[in-house]
């Protein structure tokens, strides 16, 4: 992996995580802001920027190595990680994925939320983002009492000072691991009985969640999901994307997953047009999070470079309506629903950070729920 130093010239609280090599696009490796260290979603490239290892076993094995030692030049390690993200190219390694990655957290895993999407190198069969919390931080697992332990590697929730991050919820039972049967509704309502209780369990309540993440087997599930979930949240829903991507197991049709803060939050809504299945973004103390933002309109039809540029548009107005600014944005994800426009996208997104100090990202390839989306961004910020 290189050397790695952090660069001490970004102004506090956001510090970038250098690597050598540096990062092949306008990201960072890491960035450390306020109490979280966001680490950018990572292949398993060597330093010639080449995929290594032939089976999603060797390539997980080989990420996991290299976010460890970047979490030790950030001043954090792998059993410090609160939130992990695994994203897969086919739902058939899941099983070999996990044979690996269980090994690097044999006690007290993060939580984490598995998906099935596409990855920006032909070569690559899965990609990992995490959040970790630096040494010396509080790091508790939160577990529903009664409740089975997870058959897979992950804890249910993990909250650190003000902050729950809970897994990605599935329709199971967690007092006996059954599978929940039924449409997207019943899975939803499922899903949002889940996470009342890990909340619960953690000191918190769905009132308290500021940001979700919703994937979709299939698009068709929209308006069944948007109908469940909106009857949980009152007047400020969390920020939220929501995407078409595999899910690990057939009898899945959705998978949430949250972030709930304690404490007072504000809606930010600079359009003045409340959308009642979420918020444009929640801001909890020195934090914003972002809704992800689509940029399709007429003039934008077909162009995902003209889509990307509105869309990051949009996001800044959001920013600004909030106090925030572009500089202060911590992690980004990128949503696209066609690879080979990776670098038209890139171009654009450069351009709006400027030349250095990009915060941490994933890209992935998934579909979008508007027919005419070709690319969704959402953010978190951190002042």
């Amino acid at each position: 992996m290189g050397m790695t130093v952090m660069d001490q010239s970004v102004k506090q609280p956001r510090q970038i995580v250098s690597t050598s090599p540096a990062p092949q696009g306008p990201f960072s490796a890491a960035v450390r802001a306020g109490d979280f260290i966001y680490v950018s979603g990572a292949l398993a490239t060597g330093d010639d920027g080449r995929i290594v290892g032939s089976t999603v076993g060797e390539q997980t094995g080989v990420i996991l190595k290299k976010m460890a030692a970047l979490l030790h030049a950030a001043g954090s390690s792998l059993d410090r990680a609160a939130a992990v993200t695994v994203y897969l190219r086919r739902a058939d390694d899941f099983a070999a994925m996990n044979e690996v990655y269980r090994a690097f957290w044999p006690a007290d895993p993060p939580t984490r939320t598995t998906v099935v999407a596409g990855l920006a190198l032909d070569e690559a069969l899965v990609e990992i983002a995490l959040v970790a919390v630096p040494s010396g931080g509080e790091r508790t697992i939160v577990h529903p009492a009664g409740w089975l332990r997870s058959p897979n590697p992950y804890s249910y929730a993990i909250r650190s000072g003000d902050t729950l991050f809970l897994s990605g919820l599935v329709p199971r039972n967690g007092r006996d691991n059954s599978t929940v049967t039924g449409g997207v509704g019943a899975q939803v309502d499922a899903i949002m009985a889940n996470a009342r209780e890990v909340l619960q369990a953690g000191g918190l309540s769905l009132d308290d969640v500021v940001s979700a993440r919703v994937y979709l087997a299939d698009v068709a599930g929209f308006h069944e999901m948007n109908t469940a979930y909106r009857a949980r949240f009152g007047a400020r829903p969390p920020a939220r994307a929501t995407v078409v991507a595999g899910l690990t197991r057939p009898e899945f049709a959705v998978e949430m997953t949250f972030v709930a803060v304690a404490g007072p939050k504000q809606v930010i809504d600079p359009g003045g047009r409340p959308n009642p299945n979420l918020s444009a973004a929640i801001r909890a103390g020195d934090r914003l999070f972002l809704s992800g933002m689509l940029g399709a309109t007429a003039a934008t039809a077909g162009d995902t470079a003209a889509q990307a540029h509105e869309a990051l548009v949009r996001l800044d107005r959001t920013l600004t309506a909030a106090g925030f600014s572009r500089g202060d944005v911590a992690e980004a994800t990128v949503y696209l629903t066609d690879l080979s426009k990776y670098g038209a996208m890139n171009e654009v997104y450069r351009a709006f950070f400027g030349a250095k100090g990009f915060p941490a990202r994933v890209t992935l390839g998934c579909g979008l729920v508007n027919p005419d989306g070709l690319v969704e961004i959402a953010m978190t910020a951190v002042r």
